[in-house]
């Protein structure tokens, strides 16, 4: 049977910490794979988590228009780190919203009865729309030339 893999998550050895400053220390932050470390690093979880919001499709494309602006800031300032993180807030718009849109409540196993998979489609339509803005959005931060080169360098170097 399929579970959560949050049930086997290992703090210690996983690449983003909370206590870091990674504007300070940029060199400890790692791309790794998805949204992972989304809501740890920061000051960038702070600058723009506060943002990021999908309730409907009119409030998904206030959010990702700001998430976007930021990513272009950063770009701009040379922050590597913090493009990543508005990225990845992007990215994660579209998978919330695509979970609250299959899921009802966005809950995908029942935590009471051994994780088991509660039933697909039983979500709410609306956070299908704003799952598409947020994509839209994600793709063109991934399309950006300059972002693009300022990855492949990182992970070269870092990770």
């Amino acid at each position: 049977m399929q579970q959560p893999s949050y049930l086997n998550f290992d703090p210690d050895h996983y690449a983003w910490k909370p206590d870091t400053d990674y504007r300070e220390r940029p060199e400890l932050y790692r791309v790794g794979k998805g949204e992972q470390g989304v809501l740890i690093c920061e000051p960038y979880k702070s600058e723009i988590g506060q943002y990021w919001r999908f309730k409907t499709k009119a409030i998904a494309g206030e959010s990702s228009e700001r998430i976007f602006n930021l990513f272009t800031e950063y770009l701009a300032a040379g922050d590597f780190v913090g493009a990543d993180m508005a990225r990845k807030y992007l990215q994660m718009g579209y998978t919330r919203a695509r979970r609250y849109a299959n899921y009802k409540g966005g809950k995908k196993y029942d935590g009471h009865q051994d994780y088991v998979l509660l039933e697909r489609g039983s979500g709410d339509p609306e956070k299908s729309e704003a799952a598409k803005v947020f994509y839209a959005r994600w793709k063109a931060a991934e399309k950006n030339e300059l972002y693009a080169a300022m990855k492949k360098d990182w992970k070269h170097a870092r990770g």
